[in-house]
């Protein structure tokens, strides 16, 4: 008769003594990767649990994905720290969780005052088979009609408090951050629009214009598999 395995526990915390750092439900890390010189999986803890005698932690996770590793790929306006909270969940060991990170917000990402290398945002679910997202529309803004990448400095028109990148205006990030009033073409009828200047706006939240958007999900390149 085959020995019967022992039932695992479930855990609401684990201390992980290879980095010194606790761990609960909810929490999202950094694992690590199964390929060489690829940067750390962001993933969220769903649950954790052990054998019978509290070792060989398993942790069930939500792999976060990075726009490259999406069927429709980087887009130019998915921001360095960006990752879409997935519908792929795994078991892996606890043993390849190397630190603890922050999954902000996009509003809150745009909020901090600086940003750190273990500081990510999220404002996208990601279908990992079909490629689609929720929200599948977003939000764009300035003559070139993209969404909003919270790495890029823009201007905001000080008339319509529509938000534009330097260079679309014809200026450079350098000039932009001298300006102190800025008006756009359609509401400057002299199109004397540069002027010493405040008015800008980094890792900030963009006011948009809600009827412009652009449709997320155009799948173009194949994505990467995530093991297990």
């Amino acid at each position: 008769m085959p020995k019967q395995k022992a039932p695992r526990k479930q855990l609401k915390s684990y201390k992980l003594k290879h980095i010194n750092k606790t761990i609960q439900d909810g929490d999202a890390v950094l694992m690590r990767s199964s390929e060489p010189g690829k940067p750390s999986y962001v993933a969220r803890v769903e649950a954790i649990e052990t054998d019978a005698r509290g070792s060989h932690a398993k942790v069930r996770v939500r792999w976060y994905y990075r726009p490259e590793e999406s069927i429709g790929g980087r887009r130019q306006f998915h921001g360095a720290k960006e990752v879409f909270l997935s519908d792929h969940f795994d078991f892996q060991s606890a043993d390849t969780i190397e630190g603890k990170c922050k999954v902000h917000s996009f509003s809150s990402y745009t909020k901090l005052d600086s940003v750190g290398n273990d500081d990510f945002f999220c404002r996208f679910e990601y279908n990992s088979a079909t490629g689609a997202f929720d929200p599948d529309r977003v939000a764009v803004f300035c003559k070139c009609e993209m969404p909003y990448n919270p790495d890029d400095l823009m201007v905001q028109c000080e008339e319509c408090s529509e938000w534009f990148h330097p260079s679309c205006i014809g200026t450079t990030i350098e000039e932009a951050k001298k300006l102190d009033n800025f008006y756009c073409e359609e509401c400057s009828p002299q199109q004397q629009n540069l002027h010493n200047s405040n008015s800008t706006s980094k890792n900030r939240d963009a006011k948009v214009n809600g009827k412009r958007s652009l449709e997320v999900t155009k799948p173009k390149n194949k994505h990467t598999k995530r093991p297990g």
